[in-house]
């Protein structure tokens, strides 16, 4: 699962101002109050295990047992947010956007593994789709896609079915890069 990391890069620059948020809420206790208003809201909107993992942070555990529970998305955020507290150097940059031109390559590169039957892959495969499938319009087509492509399907046409331009174009460049694959 050589791109894995690139999955992981896109999730902390998605999320680093809230990592950043929570560090600073931690590092600066004043700033608690604002943080747990910031954590309620996470829960209402589904974040419920990464909010309940964070509010453990809050009151002093460091320890893994503070992972369980976790999907792959949210392990990667509590482990930003506690390197972040012992060496505030490691938090994720703030000024930099995730890659899209990454997204096809890593995506193709999940879909791959997860083919082979890589666990891991498969485990942040299915949370990113799901992901996807909330975020709605074309997002949440190709979300609604990846376990065909895991199973191997490749005809544009069929599985482009009601996507927009932008759907359809990511859908074209992460057959191009599975293709690409196949021919080596």
């Amino acid at each position: 699962m050589a791109r894995l990391p690139d999955a992981v890069e896109q999730v902390l620059q998605m999320h680093a101002p809230f990592i950043h948020a929570v560090v600073h809420a931690l590092t600066d206790r004043e700033q608690l109050p604002h943080l747990m208003q910031t954590l309620a809201a996470a829960e209402q909107q589904g974040w419920a295990p990464l909010v309940r993992a964070l509010r453990l942070i809050v009151d002093g555990k460091r320890d893994e047992s503070i992972k369980l529970g976790l999907d792959e998305e949210d392990r990667i955020v509590i482990d930003a947010v506690l390197r972040g507290l012992s060496n505030p150097a490691s938090l994720p940059a703030l000024d930099k956007k995730p890659d899209a031109g990454a997204a096809a390559p890593g995506l193709a590169s999940m879909i791959e593994a997860s083919a082979r039957g890589d666990a891991q892959a498969l485990a942040v495969l299915a949370n990113m789709a799901e992901q996807m499938v909330r975020a709605g319009g074309d997002m949440a087509r190709l979300g609604g896609i990846m376990r065909r492509l895991v199973n191997g399907e490749r005809e544009f046409e069929k599985l482009s079915q009601g996507m927009g331009a932008l759907g359809r174009n990511l859908l074209l460049d992460i057959l191009n890069e599975l293709n690409k694959s196949t021919l080596h």
